[in-house]
């Protein structure tokens, strides 16, 4: 049997340019899709394009069509959506492209406990869309539109409640929601601990005019200068969605996502002994930092849901799951819920240095050395680039769970197809920056005939 593979669902939804792939057509009949698995009351809400209100009224239709009823969150964060779900309706849908730029958008399909939603479910939908497979209503029956007031100040206060009261008194933080989906929930929550807060970019604007959603080094130097000038004890920025957050140190440096993420882990780690769950792709530095507290790591797929679905796994076993994310940024608390939530990480670092007593640049100066080297290559030779590599290094210790991981004991590597793209993404770590640069050459002398 030729096992099935998704067509418009990639890691994280589906996702594309308004206009080619994203059209109000094709939304509507993931809603009917959506509405004819999951009946119900669907929770639905968006990001700040320009297109969403456009194509959540789709979605909306598509869902009402199949006799559901929907509640409109409006604009919110992903995991806030997430939040509001989680137990109480059916499914939800967030109408977003997370941090691609402003000619994308997407959606993401949420189940009833919160989660994305798995890749068997997601292959059922595109079935269901190519064959026109929908189970709509007759005229009576179609659902309506339920007004539910402010769900946002839910997921404020679910967020809040996990921290200890006024943790953040004498703490200066500035936030740079990027025009997206946090423009108002990242400052509530640490305002809301005590924190005293400065915004850039704090409102919603489709157009992103400051800088796109995808917060990276580059685009982050007003953040920067910001958290300098105030003299903060840090800088937050997040992506569209704001299920992810990036950190901009006390010195105005950008703190890499895999040290955000170790940092956090060892903190955790400290307090309770366990597993925590990463993608393949996550630096080894998180594995020496909670090694010295017992705690060890469990592998998985790239991509969040496959994250929040080994925890949850994990759970139900009976195992100890302290956290889990990925070194993006997007960290996931199975206290609070299981998916990543970039104002739940925001508020965990002021958590943190509250602890720790000592400031962000110093926590990080002081993580172990690491280097990472990453590449992506456009190629549509993936099967046999991995093919090379599997022969290549067939007596090393290879991991196969997603592309092929190679491990050894001074430096790993990991080449990985692209889930959505024609890419091929190439990640080389060493503690040691001869070591890797030495290991990625020779890994780029075996796949060079194929990109």
């Amino acid at each position: 049997m030729t096992e099935k593979k998704k067509q418009l669902f990639g890691t994280n939804g589906v996702r594309g340019i308004v206009g080619e792939l994203i059209t109000p057509e094709l939304v509507m009949k993931i809603g009917m899709a959506v509405g004819s698995m999951r009946p119900g009351t669907i929770a639905v809400g968006m990001d700040t394009r320009t297109s969403g209100p456009a194509l959540i009224n789709a979605m909306k239709a598509g869902l009402m069509a199949t006799g559901c009823n929907v509640i409109d969150c409006g604009i919110l964060p992903t995991p806030a959506l997430q939040y509001i779900v989680m137990d109480k309706y059916e499914a939800g849908v967030v109408i977003t492209a997370s941090h691609n730029p402003g000619a994308y958008n997407g959606v993401k399909v949420i189940e009833k406990d919160g989660t994305e939603m798995d890749d068997d479910a997601s292959i059922e939908i595109e079935e269901r869309v190519f064959s026109n497979n929908f189970f709509l209503k007759e005229w009576n029956d179609v659902g309506v539109v339920i007004p539910e007031g402010d769900l946002v100040t839910q997921y404020i206060t679910g967020v809040v409640r996990k921290i200890p009261e006024n943790i953040g008194e004498g703490v200066t933080v500035v936030i740079d929601p990027g025009c997206g989906a946090a423009y108002r929930t990242t400052a509530e929550i640490l305002q809301s601990v005590g924190c005293k807060v400065f915004t850039l970019n704090a409102y919603p604007d489709g157009n992103f005019p400051a800088r796109d959603p995808e917060p990276s080094v580059e685009n982050l130097a007003p953040l920067a200068d910001m958290v300098v000038s105030t003299r903060a004890a840090f800088g937050v920025a997040h992506d569209g969605d704001a299920d992810r957050a990036v950190f901009i140190d006390d010195n105005g440096r950008f703190v890499e996502e895999n040290k955000e993420f170790a940092l956090i882990a060892e903190h955790l780690c400290s307090k309770r002994k366990g597993i925590l769950v990463t993608p393949v792709s996550t630096s080894r530095l998180v594995e020496t930092v909670i090694a010295p507290y017992g705690c060890t790591v469990d592998y998985t797929e790239v991509g969040s849901i496959y994250v929040a679905r080994r925890m949850r796994a994990l759970l139900a076993e009976g195992k100890p799951v302290v956290f889990g994310g990925e070194g993006n940024g997007g960290l996931i608390f199975p206290d609070h819920q299981f998916c990543r939530d970039g104002g739940m990480t925001a508020v965990m670092m002021v958590l943190l240095l509250a602890t720790k007593k000592q400031s962000l640049s110093s926590l990080v100066d002081a993580l172990p050395p690491s280097v990472m080297l990453k590449h992506k290559f456009h190629t549509d030779k993936a099967t046999e680039i991995l093919e090379a590599v599997r022969e290549k290094f067939a007596n090393d210790s290879l991991n196969e769970i997603d592309g092929v991981r190679i491990d050894r004991k001074d430096v790993w590597a990991l080449i990985r197809p692209s889930g959505t793209e024609p890419l091929v993404r190439l990640y080389v770590e060493s503690i040691n920056e001869s070591i890797a640069k030495e290991f990625e050459q020779e890994i780029l002398s075996c796949i060079s005939p194929f990109i």
